[in-house]
């Protein structure tokens, strides 16, 4: 922690992690059963810090950077298991939303 990572760094990082053990990177239909898993206990965060759904007393205490933290894992883990490098994936989707999606939304007035 402190050092600042690239994201194919990071993919490697996760790449290694998950190479430690026989069972290795669960299919592609686990992986998005687990991704929205994720999603959904990031949903219950957001609900519970910026909705009107209050926890209960005894829910243990969970973070919002948490759950991001788990749906990131996965989404790294997905992409590894598929031989996508994300760095090439968010230059192209960069590239879609500066073209495509370029007048969209109202710009700020500098």
């Amino acid at each position: 922690m402190g050092k600042d990572k690239s994201l194919q760094e990071i993919q490697q990082e996760v790449d290694q992690y998950i190479s430690q053990f026989k069972e290795g990177y669960f299919s592609p239909l686990s992986m998005m059963a687990r991704m929205t898993e994720e999603v959904g206990e990031l949903a219950r965060e957001i609900n519970h810090y910026y909705g009107e759904k209050p926890k209960k007393t005894e829910e243990k205490e969970k973070t919002v950077e948490e759950e991001l933290g788990d749906v990131f894992f996965i989404v790294l883990c997905f992409a590894n298991s598929l031989n996508i490098n994300l760095e090439e994936a968010f230059d192209r989707i960069m590239h879609k939303f500066q073209t495509r999606d370029k007048d969209r939304w109202t710009r700020i007035e500098e």
